[in-house]
């Protein structure tokens, strides 16, 4: 399956196949819009198609004009509303307005430049392509230009109506410490957020791939684990096993970087206990203060697949500081 995260490196390996390569953007929205401001499409030239950015209702008309843009070099601004009489036919559930930003690859986009884009986001390197809306100026800026955007997530316009600024923030990851039987409901609701979930835990009975079919997992102690992973802003980690020699050098390993969310499972009295240890451990109160525990959102949650929903509802809500 190919994720919006992976449109960019494909247009540049189908870019360096010999294959004429235009690169489509959402820049801007009105009223309803089945795809975010960001969203990309990459179009070759014998035809093939990956990504979205209507849903459907506009590729069409968007890959034709990448298919001039591909022929000339130059990109194109396109604009298509649908009104609300014809919005359900055409995908705009209540009508709306997008822009489209139409760059090939090689012309309007320099293919060192794109090369330039994968590479950061290989490494995981936030960074900003900004686009001018009215001539072939396409520059990279570090996040550190833009950092509310960066922060929210949130590709758009300048105030000058001029520039595009398209956010290249690392991919989610969620870290889950014990492969148990919340883990197993919670992989899949993470997935369909948008996270990138990875397994780990020391016990091969646990960990096994039977049970986690497909799915990355690691049978490291946690904090040797996270380790090799590297902890960033894009990151955040739960731990589930109840079992302190598990569960605690993983908090501990999370506790001394930047993630965005921790959340630790177990009763208010299992959490008082930790609380304990982590602050014998030298963790002042305000590094205990950042662990979500117990886990979740407060909705109720009783069986695994409640539990894990009531997780990702409460990582949703931290990262978008809801």
């Amino acid at each position: 399956m190919t994720d919006a995260q992976d449109i960019p490196a494909r247009a540049l390996d189908w870019h360096r196949a010999g294959r004429a390569v235009a690169l489509a953007t959402v820049v801007e929205t009105w009223g309803s819009a089945p795809r975010p401001v960001g969203s990309q499409l990459v179009v070759a030239g014998d035809g093939a198609m990956e990504g979205s950015v209507s849903g459907g209702c506009v590729e069409g008309a968007v890959v034709g004009e990448a298919q001039e843009a591909m022929a000339d070099g130059r990109a194109r601004l396109l604009e298509y509303g649908v009104s609300d009489g014809d919005a359900f036919a055409a995908g705009l559930a209540c009508g709306g307005r997008i822009r489209v930003l139409v760059d090939p690859v090689g012309g309007s986009l320099a293919a060192g430049l794109l090369a330039d884009l994968v590479r950061a986001r290989a490494t995981r390197q936030p960074v900003a392509l900004v686009s001018d809306l009215e001539g072939p100026g396409r520059r990279l800026e570090p996040a550190s230009a833009h950092a509310e955007r960066f922060r929210t997530d949130s590709a758009g316009v300048e105030p000058d109506g001029r520039h595009f600024v398209a956010v290249h923030n690392p991919p989610l990851r969620l870290m889950i410490v014990g492969a148990v039987h919340i883990a197993q409901a919670l992989v899949p609701m993470a997935r369909l957020c948008g996270l990138d979930p990875i397994l780990i835990d020391p016990r091969p009975a646990f960990a096994a791939p039977a049970r986690f079919p497909g799915e990355r997992l690691l049978d490291d102690w946690p904090d040797e684990a996270l380790a090799s992973l590297g902890l960033d802003a894009r990151v955040a980690v739960v731990t589930l096993t109840h079992d302190p020699k598990i569960d605690d050098p993983a908090i501990h390993a999370a506790l001394r970087s930047d993630i965005f969310y921790l959340g630790c499972l177990g009763s208010t009295r299992t959490h008082a206990k930790r609380v304990e240890r982590l602050a014998a451990a030298g963790f002042s109160a305000d590094d205990i203060a950042r662990i979500h525990g117990p886990i979740g959102l407060r909705i109720g949650a009783r069986t695994p697949g409640e539990i894990a929903l009531s997780i990702l509802a409460e990582i949703t809500a931290t990262l978008r500081r809801a």
